[in-house]
């Protein structure tokens, strides 16, 4: 579905020059002058493969009469055929009781709307965005739109990316939350899928192989909707020598990057191995969240139980935010509570977050404990919003980030996940360095600056710049 962004605010907010920035073109009239726009004006744009449609608007002043009321009727209808709504607002004016009467509006119309705080160049954004934050819009973006600025991170925000399209794919064909049931060979996972289900719905024997190929199964449990995903066992590489298993692992590998969340099985009898940890580092490689499920406990004595608990929490000590359980798949104890953590994981991992709480946590974070010094520079991170979900990605913008150490970002990745209560699932950062305006640009000399340069040059005076450097020096 192509996704349709209709631009609302005051007359001269710079609404058309944004339906210019976003569909790349100059179809759209600007002027420095209000009540240029009157008619509603479409327009295709296009981001990172993402098709979208722009509606730009006349201007909106709340008390409109007569032609200015025949533009607002305009306005309204497009809002009405929108799925976006960008309210864009002057940083340089500041607030005014116009932008409140159409703050006021949008909220009764219940659609997604987005405060977008225009004109933001030569200023702070953020001090030139403050009084605006009073309108109580979740999400809150800063652009300067006749210099092309903050546009990228504008949509970026706006638009599903290709991951988010590609679940909304699979969504259609498996309903419900996914659950991959993954692990080595012959570790129980068709007889735990059958335990789910509550019938023998895959085949189960006492053989390592049994199960080929990856089987999605569709089912309901208590009123929500669910599929279960169950898959080949993976066994070593050098393990591996017929060509059916090797398909039968890569069908494995996809069902993982399906899923909305896995549960590794792991032999109690036989502990943890290594194989174990090749598949967690692939479950959090792809971004999934993650349930260990500790099969085949019934049986076992108190020793060899204490035994395996202290192997996995000494070996599995870097998944402290992942639920572990101990099951007897085969009597189904302890397999109802997993449900429970599957919910909370899925919860986690599709969770949607506003702009300005994750900003708010960035700028508690970096109060405690300060970004590092890079070549006499602080590092500085500026705000932060959501890039996408399953795995949740927080993209923070700043100055310097390529230089920012491993320790700061998982102290900032420790942080959010604490504040956000992420359970089982991985958080994924994007650190992203502000553009510079003044990049690949001359600086041209007047010609009264040139003659003078010329005339230093020939008296072997150095210029202003080299003289005052080396009178710090």
């Amino acid at each position: 579905m192509t996704p349709v962004i209709a631009l609302v605010g005051r007359p001269n907010v710079g609404k058309s020059t944004l339906f210019n920035q976003m569909t790349r073109s100059r179809d759209a009239l600007v002027a420095d002058f209000p009540g240029l726009t009157r008619d509603r004006k479409y327009g295709e744009g296009t981001y990172e493969g993402q098709r979208f449609i722009v509606i730009d608007t006349g201007g909106l002043t709340g008390d409109e009469e007569g032609l200015d009321a025949e533009m607002a009727r305009q306005s309204l209808q497009a809002v009405e055929e929108a799925d976006i709504v960008l309210f864009l607002v002057d940083g340089r004016a500041g607030l005014t009781s116009g932008d409140e009467l159409i703050a006021n509006n949008l909220r009764k119309t219940g659609k997604r709307a987005h405060l977008v705080v225009n004109k933001t160049d030569g200023q702070d954004p953020d001090i030139a965005a403050a009084d605006f934050y009073s309108l109580g819009f979740e999400s809150t973006f800063q652009i300067a739109a006749s210099h092309n600025r903050g546009i990228r991170s504008l949509l970026e925000c706006l638009l599903p990316s290709e991951e988010e399209r590609e679940e909304q794919d699979r969504a259609e064909r498996y309903p419900g939350i996914r659950i991959g049931i993954v692990g080595r060979p012959n570790v129980g996972k068709s007889t735990l899928v059958n335990r789910m289900l509550g019938e023998d719905r895959v085949v189960v024997y006492d053989m390592p192989g049994t199960t080929r190929d990856s089987v999605y199964i569709p089912y309901e449990r208590q009123g929500s909707q669910y599929t279960l995903i169950d898959t080949a066992g993976v066994r070593r590489r050098k393990n591996v020598r017929e060509v059916v298993e090797k398909f039968s692992i890569i069908k494995t590998l996809k069902a993982i990057e399906d899923a909305h969340v896995v549960i590794l099985v792991i032999d109690a009898r036989e502990g943890l191995v290594d194989q174990d940890l090749h598949l967690i580092g692939f479950v959090l490689d792809a971004g999934r969240s993650l349930v260990i499920a500790v099969n085949k406990w019934d049986g076992m004595d108190p020793e060899e139980r204490a035994r395996v608990k202290e192997q996995v929490r000494r070996r599995l000590d870097f998944l402290d935010y992942a639920d572990k359980h101990y099951i007897s798949a085969l009597h189904g104890s302890g397999v109802g509570v997993m449900y429970e953590s599957v919910q909370a994981c899925y919860d986690s991992a599709m969770a949607k977050w506003p702009t300005n709480r994750l900003t708010a946590i960035l700028e508690d974070a970096i109060s405690q404990h300060q970004p590092p010094m890079v070549q006499g520079r602080r590092i500085k991170l500026r705000y932060a919003h959501q890039g996408g979900s399953n795995p949740p990605v927080v993209v923070v913008h700043g100055n310097q980030t390529g230089a920012l150490p491993g320790s700061y970002k998982r102290y900032l990745e420790n942080t959010f996940r604490k504040v956000l209560n992420v359970t089982g699932s991985p958080i994924r950062f994007e650190f992203r360095s502000s553009e510079n305006p003044f990049a690949g640009k001359v600086d041209r000399l007047t010609p009264r600056q040139r003659v003078k340069k010329d005339n230093d040059l020939k008296a072997g005076r150095r210029p202003k710049k080299q003289r005052m450097k080396s009178k710090k020096r």
